[in-house]
């Protein structure tokens, strides 16, 4: 998924509820599309804690 696609998502999103009237499948629709590409790019990011040893007290 690209980042674009993620972008456009979340200003669809921002635009639709700006709307008086707001459609809610829309704006389910975008979030979701949002949410998920989201996910996606931050799994590729590692963690910071991901090389730190669990036996240091």
């Amino acid at each position: 998924m690209s980042i674009l696609v993620v972008a456009a998502a979340g200003i669809i999103a921002l635009v639709e509820q700006s709307k008086a009237q707001p459609n809610p499948i829309i704006m389910i629709g975008a979030i979701g599309v949002f949410m998920y590409g989201m996910y996606k790019l931050m799994k590729k990011i590692p963690s910071k804690n991901e090389d730190n040893d669990d036996t240091e007290i």
